[in-house]
């Protein structure tokens, strides 16, 4: 039996300490660092041990102790950088602090984002100054991220049902992750594809001559790794029912069928519910509005996209369909299953996090 180890010493804030943290916390330009520190000392001046700090923060136990143990010994003061010994610096704290400010709240007014260029002769600092400070803070104005949050008001409790079937699914039943990969199009190039020579990549024309689409409603299967799939000219209500008969068909009699899906209008139609109801061994689970991220049928999409359709050249519909059933026969042969290990705690404290930064930084 393991001993328990020495008790850590309390750590508590004053008022003033409190406001100056959580001043940290919110300001826009502060550090990340400085922000990550400031964090940890609050939740554990609120009570919390070092290992619940870690895991709702998601840094190590080791970093929480240490800011625990600055804070104790240093006050606000340990939680900053030492300053590090060699030439006097020529930038002060304060020139730093213009460019993230100017950085984070202004823009050129001939331009939408700042270039390293543009910053120094606005602040009359050196181009190299500009982007050791952008480099020291993380900063890119070069770059942008899209994201979109569900508005689904069942988000949690379909997060909640979709994860629980991948990491506990039901006994005696097939759990399947079902989509349509639509409007895949049959892309010939302008131009003969030149190819991968010593030195030299592959060539091929910008431009191409469209032949058509199709479009692939699959099943993977979450357990396996195998997929189902059916090809279709068109991608209606129709279609759907007749690849639902497909599954009914390839799925052992015996065994109940879970479905993910999204919240595609041809999933509900009149003659889908109607199709259902007379085979009620099918059971659908939808994942929230703007979350296909949750579907894992679109991961197998991603590897069909990069490994054979992406740089693919097809002449005719029939020869991109060819290539897909083949592709597909191929993966069956020897499928490998796709391992979900987030849970639906873990997932919905990361999006509650997530919130929480933006309405901080509107603040």
């Amino acid at each position: 039996m393991s001993r328990p180890g020495p008790k850590i010493p309390p750590l508590s804030v004053t008022d003033a300490q409190r406001a100056v943290l959580e001043r940290w916390v919110r300001r826009r330009t502060t550090a990340q660092a400085l922000a990550q520190r400031s964090r940890i000392v609050s939740e554990c001046a609120e009570g919390h041990s070092i290992m619940e700090v870690s895991r709702r923060l998601g840094v190590a136990p080791d970093t929480v102790r240490t800011w625990r143990r600055r804070f104790l010994e240093r006050g606000l003061d340990g939680l900053c950088d030492e300053p590090r010994p060699g030439v006097p610096r020529k930038i002060t704290d304060a020139d730093v602090e213009r460019v993230i400010v100017k950085t984070l709240e202004e823009t050129p007014k001939n331009a939408t984002h700042w270039s390293t260029r543009s910053m120094a002769a606005a602040t009359g600092m050196s181009q190299s100054a500009i982007s050791r400070i952008w480099r020291a803070f993380a900063l890119a104005p070069h770059r942008t991220q899209t994201f979109k949050l569900s508005t689904d008001p069942l988000f949690i409790d379909k997060v909640r049902d979709v994860v629980g079937l991948y990491l506990d699914p039901p006994e005696k039943a097939l759990v399947l992750c079902v989509d349509e990969k639509s409007q895949i199009q049959a892309l010939d190039r302008s131009q003969p594809v030149l190819p991968m020579m010593p030195g030299v990549p592959e060539r091929r024309s910008h431009d191409y001559v469209r032949a058509g689409t199709t479009t692939l409603f699959a099943a993977l299967e979450v357990a396996s790794g195998k997929v189902i799939g059916s090809l279709h000219r068109r991608h209606r209500a129709v279609e759907f029912k007749k690849f639902l008969a497909k599954l009914d068909k390839e799925v052992p009699a015996g065994l109940g069928v879970h479905l993910i899906l999204d919240n595609y209008a041809t999933h509900k139609t009149p003659a889908v519910r109607k199709w259902l109801l007379a085979h009620p061994r099918f059971h659908l689970h939808f994942t929230p509005t703007s979350s296909s991220w949750l579907n894992l049928v679109e991961r197998w999409f991603a590897e069909l996209t990069q490994k054979k359709l992406k740089r693919g050249v097809h002449r005719s519909v029939q020869a991109l369909e060819r290539d897909i059933r083949a592709w597909l026969a191929d993966w069956n042969q020897d499928p490998r299953p796709f391992v979900w290990t987030k849970t639906a705690d873990e997932i919905l404290d990361k999006v509650a996090a997530y919130c929480h930064r933006i309405s901080d930084s509107r603040h």
